[in-house]
């Protein structure tokens, strides 16, 4: 019997323990997608304590807490940090089986030195251990980041926000890991949906020019896009949920904009024909400045419309969904690449039984001379685990080319979340020991090694031009 997750966690074979510690460990990370607060970067926030570090925004914790009938009041609502923290110390005991039970002991010990079990009777001696470490310079924002060997992170901002804590970070020299912008559109494509109007007018804000129609509204998105591109952002990212394609004229949508703007009931086949020409717009001008569009499918949000009007979005109430998406994205895929306007694109799903799907559509769109031009990128959310992992990268195999695959990313709100590259590093490399240790792979450790050392590192970084 193994013991519990030392240091061959996941790694089951020889040639993955091989890979892993020789080739994969320490290797740099490029976070191309989180939800990381520039803020706190620029400021190099200090914690108060591991319940606002640790706690704070997670949504993944939220719902195991929920699941184990643990009262709103001690998630989101107005309990005291510990109470919250002493809340999670009896649910983590119930969550083996489930990512966070090894995801909260790898942030224990990578972070905190500690290789306690996390349960009520240890949560008293946690609690004091981390915040006094959380009272040091080595747990401040920016120190986390350096621990973490991490040199690029991409955020996620809307096109009106002024970037203030990205040029506050750009600017200061003593901080030489890249946090760069990445553009987070989605306000300005789903025109059915409330709030519309009020983030066109903070786009008029932005750019210093009203917008009463279709083609100012694009031609506002393009100086956003400069404005994001000249402050190093090279990457996008798009929900959608799910993906439409119908084709419009200029003159047709920009009729539809207009009832947008004053708050009008749309069809769904208006809505279409907007949101169509909307992205294709933004698909043509990511390509011309060589950026990367990030595409997310499969999420149904906020289902629980009771705790949405409690709590509001991203609270931990979304779910996978299951509708069909293929022609419509092959159509847009299309219409970008039959100009040779197809940006550099990673597209995602939360429905596994789509992985094949997405594996099989970016076959039909690579070339350019760009190795991977179209990438399937890492589990997503619910599959941002072991199971979901694998599912992802044996589809992306069978069908593709996995060593031409850009990796993990965090995607995450918590500077402790590393780890999860760790996490998926450990499974990769086992993946591929297994294929070794069953006649399908070579025992080729320099062939392996240069692979995975791209997959972590190496590919992402050549593919996203952040260096240059």
């Amino acid at each position: 019997m193994k013991k519990f997750m030392d240091e061959n966690f996941l790694l089951n074979n020889e040639t993955a323990v091989k890979l892993y510690h020789e080739y994969a460990k320490d290797m740099p990370i490029i976070d191309y997608h989180c939800h990381l607060n520039p803020r706190e970067i620029a400021e190099n926030k200090r914690y108060r304590n591991i319940t606002e570090i640790w706690l704070g925004g997670d949504h993944y914790k939220w719902k195991a807490l929920r699941s184990n009938g643990v009262d709103e009041r001690y998630i989101t609502g107005d309990a005291a940090d510990k109470e919250k923290f002493l809340k999670w110390a009896e649910t983590v005991p119930n969550t083996i089986g489930n990512p966070l039970y090894h995801w909260t002991h790898l942030e224990l010990r990578r972070y905190f030195g500690i290789d306690s079990l996390l349960s009520p009777q240890t949560a008293e001696q946690i609690w004091e251990e981390c915040n006094a470490l959380l009272e040091t310079e080595a747990f401040t924002a920016r120190e986390l980041i350096k621990r973490s060997n991490v040199k690029v992170i991409c955020t996620t901002d809307d096109p009106v926000d002024n970037l203030e804590f990205h040029k506050a970070i750009l600017e200061d020299e003593t901080f030489d890991v890249k946090v760069l912008p990445a553009l987070r559109p989605d306000k300005g494509v789903n025109i059915e949906k409330n709030g519309f109007e009020d983030w066109v007018r903070k786009l008029e804000q932005a750019i210093g020019n009203e917008i009463t129609s279709f083609r100012d509204l694009l031609n506002a998105l393009g100086a956003r896009i400069q404005f994001f591109h000249d402050l190093g952002c090279r990457v996008s990212d798009h929900a959608m949920d799910p993906i439409v394609f119908e084709e419009g004229t200029e003159v047709e949508v920009n009729d539809i904009f207009v009832k947008g703007l004053k708050g009008e009931k749309l069809t769904e086949s208006e809505v279409r024909k907007y949101k169509t020409q909307v992205l294709l717009f933004l698909g043509r001008e990511y390509a011309k400045l060589g950026w990367v569009m990030q595409v997310h499918i499969g999420t149904i949000r906020n289902v629980n419309s009771r705790m949405m009007n409690i709590l509001g979005p991203d609270t931990g109430f979304d779910t996978i969904g299951d509708y069909t998406f293929a022609e419509a994205l092959a159509k847009f895929l299309d219409a970008l690449d039959s100009t040779d306007e197809l940006p550099k694109t990673i597209l995602y799903c939360l429905n596994p039984r789509d992985n094949e799907v997405l594996a099989t559509m970016i076959g039909s769109f690579q070339g350019g001379g760009i190795p991977g031009k179209i990438q399937f990128g890492s589990g997503w959310w619910f599959n941002d685990q072991k199971d979901g992992m694998i599912r992802q990268m044996i589809a992306l195999s069978n069908v593709g080319l996995i060593s031409r695959f850009v990796g993990m990313l965090t995607d995450s709100r918590s500077f402790l979340s590393y780890t999860r590259h760790e996490y998926f590093r450990r499974i990769l490399c086992n993946l591929l020991g297994e294929w070794v240790e069953n006649g399908e792979a070579p025992a080729d450790m320099d062939l392996l090694g240069k692979m995975v050392k791209n997959i972590c590192y190496n590919n992402a970084n050549n593919y996203f031009g952040f260096q240059e």
